[in-house]
């Protein structure tokens, strides 16, 4: 049994209810859930800083409309245990592989043998990616948002190494570096862990700089994967070289107003998502990104180049989203070659990288298109 208790009723919206799901690939599983367990089931995987209840907008409306629908916090998240934050940890046990196999145990665990559908979130994307292309059996179709799929990696067997782009972005006239190689240092998780401004302060910064709420995200098509290109981005992908995650989102903390009139991320459902990283921490979330950016996995993923998706895809984003473009190319790869059943790009006006808690109701109305397709 779990040392903590499933989320409280009190902060759920009406019709979802919280539980475990015990020995799932060694973690017991947080779940978030809605729906008659009847019904054809949706897997609903969170990204970073994300949970579960990250797709409390959205689950009452699609149980309505005959799905059992779950979202567990994946692994190194929230209410989910059995993994280890530890710098220094197993880094294998967070590789894309592992965490389809930590997906297709809840499939089980909740009483299906396949899922109508995989969706996935930012970092959970990849997960329901890689769900789609190694088990399309059980993954029967697959929608993303926010982070597109461009298929797995090319071989680099006698190809030169691929350029540093750390090393030029920290040589650019205003020295900068990518979010992602950062998130992989040791100093991240005890930078976001203790941010000079509060827990509570740094999410909400974070979550306001990266929405539509902030108006300068404007996003446009890269010309391509070099230093100057990617410099382009806000700070929250290129960050300044000298400055933390929690220094970057203060310059843009939203004012007292701001807040009070956000209505898709009120002030106690922010506490929710401050309570449990403070419970928790980054660490284990964060190594997923040092999965990519030590390179010491490429090869596992490599196995599969050249293999696409096969069942019906689609993807959603807002249209204020940097985040379709911050891997140049991969957005366009994904509708014309990594998926071969392509339904659609969405992009919803109003709504930045957090697309389904921004717009949950035209994200609502995308999805239940695509799954009556």
């Amino acid at each position: 049994m779990s040392e903590i208790a499933a989320l409280d009723a009190s902060v759920l919206p009406a019709g979802i209810t919280a539980r475990f799901l015990p020995d799932i690939n060694g973690l017991e599983v947080h779940i978030l859930e809605a729906g008659d367990p009847g019904d054809p089931l949706l897997l609903l995987v969170h990204g970073f800083p994300e949970l579960a209840y990250s797709w409390r907008h959205v689950m009452p409306a699609l149980a309505a409309a005959g799905y059992h629908v779950v979202a567990p916090d994946q692994r190194g998240y929230g209410r989910t245990t059995g993994w280890v934050g530890d710098f220094d940890g197993d880094l294998a046990l967070y590789t894309l592989p592992n965490l389809v196999r930590d997906a297709l145990g809840v499939v089980r665990a909740t009483g299906h043998d396949h899922a109508a559908a995989v969706i996935g979130h930012d970092y959970g994307a990849s997960v329901a990616a890689w769900c789609a292309l190694l088990r399309p059996d059980v993954f029967r179709r697959m929608a993303i948002m926010s982070a597109p799929f461009g298929g797995p990696p090319g071989l680099r067997d006698g190809l030169p190494p691929l350029p540093d782009i750390q090393a030029a972005l920290a040589a650019l006239p205003r020295p900068r570096k990518h979010y992602q190689w950062y998130y992989s240092e040791r100093r991240a998780g005890p930078d976001m862990q203790a941010p000079p401004q509060g827990m509570h302060a740094f999410l909400r910064a974070y979550y306001h700089h990266k929405s539509a709420d902030w108006a300068a995200n404007q996003p446009f098509r890269l010309a391509g994967w070099t230093a100057e290109a990617l410099a382009q981005m806000p700070t929250y992908y290129i960050m300044d070289l000298a400055e933390t995650m929690p220094d970057t989102v203060a310059h843009h903390m939203p004012s007292p107003a701001e807040v009070a009139a956000n209505r898709w991320l009120t002030e106690p459902e922010m506490a929710v998502y401050a309570a449990e990283y403070t419970r928790t921490g980054f660490e284990g979330a964060l190594t997923c990104y040092r999965c990519r950016t030590t390179g010491r996995y490429n090869g596992l993923l490599e196995a599969f180049a050249g293999r696409t998706i096969g069942v019906p895809s689609t993807f959603i984003a807002g249209a204020s989203d940097w985040g379709i473009h911050q891997n140049p190319g991969a957005i366009e790869r994904m509708a014309s070659h990594a998926c071969t059943d392509w339904r659609g790009t969405h992009l919803v006006p109003g709504a930045g990288h957090w697309v389904q808690q921004e717009q949950p109701a035209a994200v609502t109305r995308l999805l239940l298109r695509f799954l009556r397709g």
